[in-house]
């Protein structure tokens, strides 16, 4: 499928999260975007701790385990699956010893949120430790999965079908997300704290799906951006294709 075959919509978003509408979609092909962000664009993360000095509380495996669960910024133009980057960390009591302690031998690869907990250390203990991170996707295990929440759903079109009539109870009328008005507009139905009955008062309305059109819920853990975990998911699927059509016709 080009990009041509579908067109893409930012309905809302900031620096880790979008609401994206895409119309012009099957819905295997849309499942198909789902998964791919979650199992096929691959992010760095840390698998293997060589452990210099661990005086804590808790055991390497319990830090290995935290560690794993640390995003990493990860530039996909400049590395390849299966690359790595040695980390280092090194933390002396009475202190608490957090992501943003943990130092990079690559520049591009580094922490993205610098306040993640790693252990609170009392006074006389230390934690210091090299790790590698190693370039890989969701597939192969669930600490590279850069797209941390993914989902998707039909886009819903709202019509008003008349007065209501002068008896009617006035009901709530509760629809979460992002609809789709009479008038063609694309809106976030928390702009009418997500009761149709505020936005249409006295009127009775109806909501149905419209076809081949979605819309994407995504949040990435900082490893990257929203547009970037969306286009690469894109891709891969595209490359499953072709390649897939290349042995159907040799």
């Amino acid at each position: 499928m080009s990009d041509a075959d579908f067109d893409v919509e930012y309905v809302e978003r900031d620096e880790r999260s979008a609401r994206v509408l895409i119309r012009g979609l099957t819905p295997a092909f849309a499942n198909g975007i789902r998964r791919a962000m979650i199992a096929d664009v691959p992010t760095f993360s840390i698998d293997t701790v060589r452990f210099v000095e661990n005086s804590s509380v808790m055991f390497d495996e319990m830090i290995g385990l935290r560690l794993g669960l640390i995003p990493l910024t990860t530039p996909l133009d400049d590395f390849e699956v299966g690359d790595e980057v040695t980390l280092a960390l090194d933390v002396e009591g009475p202190a608490t010893a957090y992501s943003g302690d943990i130092e990079s031998a690559d520049p591009l690869v580094e922490v993205a949120d610098d306040n993640v907990p790693i252990i609170e250390l009392k006074e006389g203990q230390r934690l210091e430790f090299e790790a590698d991170a190693v370039l890989d996707t969701g597939k192969e295990h669930a600490k590279h999965q850069g797209g941390v929440s993914v989902g998707y759903r039909h886009l819903q079109r709202i019509a008003v079908d008349g007065d209501r009539g002068e008896f009617d109870e006035d009901e709530s009328q509760i629809l979460r997300g992002v609809v789709e008005t009479p008038e063609g507009d694309v809106v976030l139905t928390d702009e009418f704290d997500n009761d149709l009955s505020n936005r249409y008062p006295g009127k009775e309305v109806s909501v149905e799906d419209v076809p081949g059109t979605f819309v994407f819920h995504i949040e990435t853990d900082g490893s990257f951006s929203v547009e970037e975990l969306l286009l690469r998911a894109i891709d891969s699927l595209e490359e499953r294709a072709d390649e897939l059509q290349t042995k159907v016709t040799v």
